[in-house]
């Protein structure tokens, strides 16, 4: 089954390239473009892509104000957002993953990486486990963000105590495999206790799991120093 993908960003010239890319995957393919993020809202309702490849700075409404409005909408439940940044602020990646978003990448990825990165997410599993993500988890999902409610941790009482275990062990960035090793069980049987979790809680998908777990206390962030 082909991966339909919605671009957004506003250089065409850095659109062009993706959609070549893309397009080049007989797995993959371009469904529109959009310059700025209420085009890229627009087109996503029209277009119902699997995934937006979301730029975080675009001029009028930029890729985080586009993020949570397709993210809140029910017609656009099955759709995923990856976010490109240039990791020039940590803050913007936060508040992507707190709008919605399925993980993030770097505009200087290889093209090998930005393709998988899509497949990952439209397979419903996120980019937060490779280690350059840690830190920003750790640093910056569980600061207070008046725009955003914490999760209450009544919400975790539908759990059982091994989903919450499988939870805490994910938002500390570790992998399926990891944890498998850690627990001492197969990857499969915490691919089922994600996806059991993920149902309670409502979660779009393991991003937005990982964030109920440090908005509802399930893990907190280490002390930064200084």
């Amino acid at each position: 089954m082909t991966i339909r993908v919605l671009l957004a960003d506003d250089q065409a010239l850095l659109r062009a390239t993706f959609r070549i890319l893309i397009d080049s995957d007989p797995g993959l393919t371009v469904v529109a473009e959009a310059a700025d993020g209420r085009e890229a809202v627009d087109l996503a309702r029209r277009h119902t892509p699997d995934v937006v490849l979301m730029d975080i700075r675009m001029p009028g409404a930029d890729g985080l104000a586009a993020t949570a409005d397709i993210c809140s909408r029910p017609e656009l439940a099955a759709t995923r957002v990856l976010i490109l940044t240039t990791f020039e602020n940590d803050q913007n990646v936060a508040r992507a993953l707190r709008a919605g978003a399925s993980g993030f990448l770097g505009k200087d990825v290889g093209p090998d990486v930005l393709l998988a990165g899509i497949r990952t997410v439209a397979a419903g599993d996120s980019l937060l486990s490779p280690t350059a993500t840690r830190a920003l988890i750790t640093r910056f999902l569980a600061t207070p963000d008046d725009a955003a409610p914490l999760a209450p941790p009544e919400r975790l009482t539908a759990l059982t105590e091994r989903e919450r275990e499988v939870m805490a062990l994910a938002a500390h960035g570790r992998s399926n495999a990891e944890i498998a090793d850690h627990l001492v069980v197969s990857p499969l049987t915490v691919r089922s206790h994600i996806q059991r979790a993920m149902t309670k809680l409502h979660a779009r998908d393991r991003a937005q799991l990982v964030v109920i777990a440090y908005q509802s206390g399930l893990v907190r962030p280490p002390a930064q120093d200084g």
